[in-house]
């Protein structure tokens, strides 16, 4: 009850900021970003159009990849009626799809730009459900498993860039508290989402991505620090607000009902955006990494948010789908389950 006033009344925690703290004022302290190159999906809209925004304000050079490339020109045109003097690059890239991931990297490689910053923001919630190109559930697909192969092929670029520079690289993922409603079974329940389309549950397959991003958080921190590689990364819980993610029931009496009741909950899309310029910019969080931040304030992740061990296990899992037949991973785990029961009876 105490946290959800203090959440009402936008109290703020020991970064300074809390949850009416704006994308704006939590990078007004920030240095100068035009030394600073930017990639942020998902900014054709919401979230990430707002982070675009106010990076540019600050001088960055953005690299807006994007599935709606005439979206991504409108948000590009408005930044710079805003900021003339900013330097925005449009590409595309469906998140759904490896081969465009792919396709993606090598592009963005072609430009021979350096990579400061990476925000891992595009997210999808797939009321029905859907396979992508690759044979793995939407969900999974575009909001975890296309931002750890992408992540994973930029990352030379960012240790490179950070070598070259001494600006510390920093990626940052944008999660959600409902990372927390998922338990069990991480790998099985994604083959069963995969193959079974009449158990599928909308929510709980949007949960299990959500935690598959704070699970990539925990461990590759883990591993740049084992590398040595001047980069931090971290995920953020933005908080709730009413952005495109809602689409495919916009116009829903119920939908709109909800969002009218629970309007003073709801974060307006700057208040929604903070947490993640923070994380990315702000100089106090200089060699921070692996952690998760709510309200621009470091907090605690689910129990299985936590876990190392489903960490490293998601990652291999990740491994196999990005490089082989993503489908590989169940029908190994199917084997493997079939030579248990073989060996148990």
């Amino acid at each position: 009850m105490l946290e959800t006033v203090k959440y009402l009344i936008g109290t703020v925690g020991e970064s300074g900021y809390g949850s009416k703290s704006t994308a704006d004022q939590v990078t007004e302290s920030c240095p100068d970003l035009r030394s600073i190159t930017a990639i942020i999906t998902g900014s054709t809209s919401g979230i990430g159009a707002e982070t675009a925004r106010v990076l540019a304000k600050r001088g960055a050079r953005l690299v807006l990849p994007a599935r709606n490339l005439e979206a991504a020109e409108e948000v590009k045109a408005r930044i710079v009626s805003e900021c003339p003097e900013s330097e925005i690059v449009v590409m595309s890239l469906d998140l759904s799809s490896l081969g465009s991931v792919r396709n993606f990297v090598s592009g963005f490689e072609s430009l021979d730009l350096p990579l400061n910053l990476l925000v891992n923001n595009a997210g999808k919630f797939a009321h029905e459900h859907a396979i992508s190109e690759d044979g793995i559930e939407i969900t999974f697909a575009t909001n975890y498993l296309g931002h750890f192969l992408l992540t994973k092929l930029l990352l030379n670029r960012m240790i490179e860039t950070a070598k070259n520079t001494g600006v510390q690289g920093r990626i940052v993922n944008v999660s959600s508290g409902i990372h927390g409603w998922f338990s069990g079974d991480t790998i099985g329940y994604l083959g069963l989402l995969t193959r079974n389309k009449s158990r599928y549950d909308a929510t709980r397959a949007y949960a299990l991505s959500k935690l598959a991003n704070v699970l990539h958080t925990k461990e590759l921190a883990r591993r740049l620090e084992k590398m040595e590689a001047n980069v931090t990364v971290n995920c953020v819980h933005p908080g709730i607000a009413r952005t495109r993610l809602t689409r495919e029931l916009e116009g829903s009496l119920f939908t709109d009902l909800s969002f009218f009741l629970a309007s003073k909950l709801l974060k307006t899309i700057p208040q929604a955006a903070a947490t993640a310029c923070y994380v990315g910019t702000h100089p106090t969080l200089l060699n921070v990494s692996g952690k998760y931040f709510v309200d621009c304030n470091e907090a605690s992740t689910s129990e299985l948010g936590s876990n190392s061990a489903e960490a490293e296990r998601l990652w291999s899992a990740s491994e196999i789908m990005v490089s082989k037949d993503p489908k590989a991973v169940f029908d190994q785990r199917l084997s493997l389950k079939k030579d248990k029961s073989r060996d148990d009876a």
